[in-house]
Protein backbone atom coordinates (compact mmCIF):
# COMPACT_ATOMS: atom_id res chain seq x y z
CA UNK A 1 0.00 0.00 0.00
CA UNK A 2 1.23 3.20 -0.95
CA UNK A 3 2.15 5.27 1.98
CA UNK A 4 0.90 9.09 2.07
CA UNK A 5 3.29 11.79 3.33
CA UNK A 6 2.15 14.59 5.56
CA UNK A 7 3.73 17.05 2.70
CA UNK A 8 1.81 15.34 0.09
CA UNK A 9 -1.68 16.23 2.04
CA UNK A 10 -0.92 19.39 2.57
CA UNK A 11 -0.47 19.09 -1.37
CA UNK A 12 -3.40 17.41 -2.30
CA UNK A 13 -5.70 19.75 0.12
CA UNK A 14 -4.70 23.10 -1.00
CA UNK A 15 -7.12 25.00 -2.91
CA UNK A 16 -5.51 26.18 -6.51
CA UNK A 17 -4.92 29.91 -6.88
CA UNK A 18 -6.92 31.02 -10.01
CA UNK A 19 -6.83 34.57 -11.64
CA UNK A 20 -9.60 36.24 -13.25
CA UNK A 21 -9.87 38.39 -15.67
CA UNK A 22 -11.71 40.03 -18.68
CA UNK A 23 -12.32 42.71 -21.13
CA UNK A 24 -16.02 43.40 -20.99
CA UNK A 25 -15.26 45.31 -17.52
CA UNK A 26 -15.25 44.31 -13.52
CA UNK A 27 -18.88 44.88 -13.62
CA UNK A 28 -19.88 42.44 -16.81
CA UNK A 29 -22.17 39.45 -15.99
CA UNK A 30 -19.71 37.24 -18.24
CA UNK A 31 -16.94 37.74 -15.14
CA UNK A 32 -19.70 37.01 -12.34
CA UNK A 33 -20.52 33.85 -13.76
CA UNK A 34 -16.77 33.35 -13.96
CA UNK A 35 -15.81 34.19 -10.46
CA UNK A 36 -19.01 31.91 -9.41
CA UNK A 37 -17.38 28.62 -11.10
CA UNK A 38 -13.97 29.48 -10.22
CA UNK A 39 -14.45 30.19 -6.58
CA UNK A 40 -16.60 26.74 -6.53
CA UNK A 41 -12.81 25.21 -7.50
CA UNK A 42 -10.04 27.16 -5.52
CA UNK A 43 -9.50 30.58 -4.30
CA UNK A 44 -9.80 33.60 -6.80
CA UNK A 45 -8.51 36.63 -7.33
CA UNK A 46 -9.61 39.06 -9.98
CA UNK A 47 -7.81 42.02 -11.87
CA UNK A 48 -10.05 43.35 -14.14
CA UNK A 49 -10.60 46.47 -15.97
CA UNK A 50 -12.85 49.27 -14.47
CA UNK A 51 -14.46 50.09 -18.08
CA UNK A 52 -15.25 47.96 -20.96
CA UNK A 53 -12.41 47.26 -23.04
CA UNK A 54 -13.17 45.12 -25.82
CA UNK A 55 -11.04 45.13 -29.24
CA UNK A 56 -8.27 46.20 -27.26
CA UNK A 57 -6.36 43.75 -28.57
CA UNK A 58 -2.53 43.61 -26.98
CA UNK A 59 -2.20 46.77 -25.85
CA UNK A 60 -0.41 47.69 -23.01
CA UNK A 61 -0.04 51.00 -21.28
CA UNK A 62 3.33 52.77 -22.16
CA UNK A 63 2.72 56.91 -21.84
CA UNK A 64 0.13 56.67 -19.02
CA UNK A 65 -0.66 55.95 -15.49
CA UNK A 66 -2.00 52.61 -14.44
CA UNK A 67 -4.30 53.10 -11.59
CA UNK A 68 -5.51 49.92 -9.53
CA UNK A 69 -7.96 49.96 -6.92
CA UNK A 70 -8.98 47.21 -4.40
CA UNK A 71 -13.16 46.57 -4.86
CA UNK A 72 -15.62 44.77 -2.90
CA UNK A 73 -18.10 43.92 -6.07
CA UNK A 74 -17.45 40.07 -5.53
CA UNK A 75 -18.14 40.11 -1.84
CA UNK A 76 -14.82 38.67 0.29
CA UNK A 77 -13.40 37.60 -3.00
CA UNK A 78 -10.32 39.49 -3.18
CA UNK A 79 -10.71 41.65 -6.60
CA UNK A 80 -8.72 44.87 -7.74
CA UNK A 81 -10.24 47.31 -10.60
CA UNK A 82 -7.63 48.61 -13.35
CA UNK A 83 -7.46 51.52 -15.27
CA UNK A 84 -5.32 50.21 -17.79
CA UNK A 85 -6.04 46.89 -20.88
CA UNK A 86 -6.79 43.50 -20.39
CA UNK A 87 -2.94 42.52 -20.84
CA UNK A 88 -2.14 44.81 -18.61
CA UNK A 89 -4.46 43.03 -15.91
CA UNK A 90 -2.41 40.34 -16.12
CA UNK A 91 1.12 42.21 -15.67
CA UNK A 92 -0.19 44.10 -12.87
CA UNK A 93 -1.90 41.24 -10.95
CA UNK A 94 1.49 38.73 -11.03
CA UNK A 95 4.38 41.45 -10.71
CA UNK A 96 2.24 43.23 -8.19
CA UNK A 97 -1.13 42.00 -6.60
CA UNK A 98 -0.11 38.35 -6.59
CA UNK A 99 3.36 39.66 -5.57
CA UNK A 100 5.45 36.14 -5.32
CA UNK A 101 2.50 33.99 -5.79
CA UNK A 102 2.58 32.12 -8.70
CA UNK A 103 -1.33 31.31 -10.02
CA UNK A 104 -2.45 27.56 -10.58
CA UNK A 105 -4.26 28.80 -13.70
CA UNK A 106 -5.47 32.22 -15.53
CA UNK A 107 -9.35 32.67 -16.82
CA UNK A 108 -9.98 35.43 -19.23
CA UNK A 109 -14.15 36.52 -20.09
CA UNK A 110 -16.81 35.46 -20.05
CA UNK A 111 -17.01 37.48 -23.04
CA UNK A 112 -19.86 38.92 -24.81
CA UNK A 113 -19.37 37.91 -28.39
CA UNK A 114 -17.24 35.62 -30.10
CA UNK A 115 -13.54 35.46 -30.21
CA UNK A 116 -13.30 32.67 -32.78
CA UNK A 117 -11.41 32.45 -35.85
CA UNK A 118 -9.60 35.76 -36.69
CA UNK A 119 -11.53 37.58 -34.13
CA UNK A 120 -8.64 36.11 -31.64
CA UNK A 121 -6.48 38.74 -33.07
CA UNK A 122 -8.47 41.69 -31.57
CA UNK A 123 -9.98 40.20 -28.66
CA UNK A 124 -9.24 42.28 -25.16
CA UNK A 125 -10.50 38.43 -23.78
CA UNK A 126 -8.12 36.51 -25.73
CA UNK A 127 -4.92 38.99 -25.10
CA UNK A 128 -5.44 38.57 -21.40
CA UNK A 129 -5.11 34.98 -21.45
CA UNK A 130 -1.95 35.04 -24.62
CA UNK A 131 -0.12 37.74 -21.82
CA UNK A 132 -1.14 35.06 -19.13
CA UNK A 133 0.80 32.60 -21.53
CA UNK A 134 4.06 34.57 -21.95
CA UNK A 135 4.41 35.37 -18.67
CA UNK A 136 4.39 31.22 -18.32
CA UNK A 137 1.20 30.62 -16.58
CA UNK A 138 -1.55 28.23 -17.96
CA UNK A 139 -4.58 30.45 -19.29
CA UNK A 140 -8.14 29.76 -21.05
CA UNK A 141 -10.36 32.48 -22.48
CA UNK A 142 -13.68 32.02 -22.20
CA UNK A 143 -16.15 33.83 -25.19
CA UNK A 144 -20.03 33.19 -25.29
CA UNK A 145 -21.34 33.98 -29.66
CA UNK A 146 -23.86 36.28 -28.50
CA UNK A 147 -23.20 40.03 -28.48
CA UNK A 148 -26.06 40.85 -26.23
CA UNK A 149 -25.24 41.92 -22.86
CA UNK A 150 -28.44 40.44 -21.53
CA UNK A 151 -28.27 37.13 -23.38
CA UNK A 152 -28.39 33.36 -20.95
CA UNK A 153 -25.43 32.23 -19.89
CA UNK A 154 -26.08 29.65 -17.70
CA UNK A 155 -25.98 26.58 -20.42
CA UNK A 156 -21.92 27.09 -20.54
CA UNK A 157 -21.77 26.94 -16.53
CA UNK A 158 -21.05 23.02 -16.86
CA UNK A 159 -18.72 23.47 -19.65
CA UNK A 160 -16.73 25.53 -18.47
CA UNK A 161 -16.37 24.09 -14.72
CA UNK A 162 -14.86 20.86 -16.17
CA UNK A 163 -12.21 22.82 -18.62
CA UNK A 164 -11.34 24.83 -15.69
CA UNK A 165 -10.89 21.24 -13.54
CA UNK A 166 -9.17 19.79 -16.94
CA UNK A 167 -6.64 22.93 -17.24
CA UNK A 168 -6.18 22.14 -13.40
CA UNK A 169 -5.20 18.52 -13.69
CA UNK A 170 -3.43 18.20 -16.94
CA UNK A 171 0.15 18.91 -17.72
CA UNK A 172 -1.01 22.09 -19.62
CA UNK A 173 1.15 23.04 -22.93
CA UNK A 174 4.04 25.79 -22.23
CA UNK A 175 3.66 29.37 -24.12
CA UNK A 176 0.03 27.92 -24.91
CA UNK A 177 -3.25 29.36 -24.62
CA UNK A 178 -6.88 28.06 -24.66
CA UNK A 179 -9.52 30.25 -26.88
CA UNK A 180 -12.76 28.66 -26.54
CA UNK A 181 -16.19 29.34 -27.39
CA UNK A 182 -19.72 28.38 -27.17
CA UNK A 183 -22.64 29.09 -29.22
CA UNK A 184 -25.39 31.09 -28.21
CA UNK A 185 -28.03 28.75 -26.51
CA UNK A 186 -30.47 27.11 -28.40
CA UNK A 187 -33.17 24.56 -28.14
CA UNK A 188 -30.95 21.74 -27.97
CA UNK A 189 -28.04 21.33 -25.82
CA UNK A 190 -24.91 21.75 -26.33
CA UNK A 191 -23.68 18.90 -28.66
CA UNK A 192 -19.62 18.19 -27.11
CA UNK A 193 -16.77 20.03 -27.32
CA UNK A 194 -14.57 19.73 -30.45
CA UNK A 195 -10.83 20.70 -30.60
CA UNK A 196 -10.18 22.62 -33.83
CA UNK A 197 -8.31 25.33 -35.44
CA UNK A 198 -8.88 28.49 -36.12
CA UNK A 199 -10.89 29.50 -39.59
CA UNK A 200 -9.44 31.13 -41.91
CA UNK A 201 -12.22 33.69 -42.44
CA UNK A 202 -12.06 37.89 -42.02
CA UNK A 203 -13.99 40.61 -41.45
CA UNK A 204 -14.92 42.87 -44.16
CA UNK A 205 -15.13 46.25 -42.50
CA UNK A 206 -17.27 49.15 -43.92
CA UNK A 207 -16.58 52.87 -42.15
CA UNK A 208 -19.59 54.96 -42.15
CA UNK A 209 -19.17 58.58 -42.66
CA UNK A 210 -21.63 60.67 -40.12
CA UNK A 211 -21.83 64.14 -38.70
CA UNK A 212 -21.98 64.95 -34.96
CA UNK A 213 -24.08 67.80 -33.69
CA UNK A 214 -21.41 70.71 -34.54
CA UNK A 215 -21.75 69.46 -37.99
CA UNK A 216 -18.16 67.43 -38.23
CA UNK A 217 -17.21 65.13 -39.66
CA UNK A 218 -16.91 61.51 -37.64
CA UNK A 219 -16.93 57.54 -39.15
CA UNK A 220 -18.44 54.42 -37.28
CA UNK A 221 -16.81 51.19 -38.23
CA UNK A 222 -19.12 48.39 -38.88
CA UNK A 223 -19.01 45.16 -41.39
CA UNK A 224 -19.71 41.97 -41.40
CA UNK A 225 -17.93 38.55 -41.22
CA UNK A 226 -16.96 36.37 -44.85
CA UNK A 227 -16.08 32.30 -43.81
CA UNK A 228 -15.27 31.12 -46.53
CA UNK A 229 -13.17 28.09 -45.04
CA UNK A 230 -14.87 24.98 -45.94
CA UNK A 231 -13.17 22.91 -43.36
CA UNK A 232 -14.94 20.64 -40.90
CA UNK A 233 -11.87 20.69 -38.56
CA UNK A 234 -12.27 24.14 -37.29
CA UNK A 235 -13.88 26.78 -35.20
CA UNK A 236 -16.71 28.23 -36.70
CA UNK A 237 -17.50 24.58 -38.63
CA UNK A 238 -18.18 23.46 -34.08
CA UNK A 239 -20.13 26.93 -33.50
CA UNK A 240 -22.14 26.22 -35.96
CA UNK A 241 -23.10 22.95 -34.98
CA UNK A 242 -23.86 23.52 -31.25
CA UNK A 243 -20.34 22.53 -29.95
CA UNK A 244 -18.03 24.46 -27.94
CA UNK A 245 -14.75 25.13 -29.64
CA UNK A 246 -11.25 24.78 -28.62
CA UNK A 247 -8.65 26.02 -30.09
CA UNK A 248 -4.91 26.26 -28.89
CA UNK A 249 -3.23 29.40 -29.44
CA UNK A 250 0.33 30.43 -28.80
CA UNK A 251 2.79 33.99 -29.00
CA UNK A 252 5.02 33.06 -31.60
CA UNK A 253 3.21 34.50 -34.95
CA UNK A 254 6.47 33.13 -36.98
CA UNK A 255 4.85 31.81 -40.30
CA UNK A 256 7.94 29.04 -39.89
CA UNK A 257 7.08 27.19 -43.19
CA UNK A 258 7.99 30.41 -45.15
CA UNK A 259 11.27 30.69 -43.70
CA UNK A 260 12.99 28.59 -46.10
CA UNK A 261 11.33 30.00 -48.87
CA UNK A 262 12.66 33.51 -48.46
CA UNK A 263 15.86 32.74 -48.21
CA UNK A 264 16.01 30.54 -51.11
CA UNK A 265 14.08 32.62 -53.61
CA UNK A 266 14.71 36.51 -51.88
CA UNK A 267 17.53 38.43 -52.94
CA UNK A 268 18.77 40.67 -49.72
Amino acid sequence: MAVIRQHDLIKMSKKPLILVANDDGITSRGIRLLVEIASSIGEVVVVAPDSPQSAMGHAITIANTLRLRKSDIFGDIAAYECSGTPADCIKLAKHHVLNDRKPDLVVSGMNHGSNSSISVLYSGTMSAAIEAAIEGLPAIGFSLCDYSHETELDHCAVWIKNIILEGLKKNFPKGVALNVNFPAKKEEPIKGVKVCRQAAARWEEKFDERRDPLGRNYFWMSGFFINEDKGEDTDEWALANNYVSIVPCQFDLTAHHVIAQLNKEWEF
